[in-house]
């Protein structure tokens, strides 16, 4: 997915979201330790995809922090 698909996303459906794929990432570990991976790239993208949800979670926190620290 696109960092702009997962910013229209509400934190909960980016929990959600982040959860289902380090599972997918974990059944894919598994099937390359038994060589049944059929195909590899898709490491690279869940592992990216993670890491997008977490970066749009982050700005969302950063973001809450600055407005809160304007209003005291």
């Amino acid at each position: 997915m696109k960092v702009k698909e997962f910013r229209n996303l509400s934190v909960e459906d980016l929990v959600q979201k982040e959860k289902n794929l380090k599972k997918e990432l974990f059944q894919l570990q598994f099937h390359r330790k038994v060589g049944t991976v059929e195909k590899p790239a898709r490491f690279r993208s869940i592992k990216r995809d993670i890491a997008r949800i977490l970066t749009v979670i982050r700005e969302r926190d950063l973001k809450n922090e600055r407005t809160s620290s304007k209003t005291k």
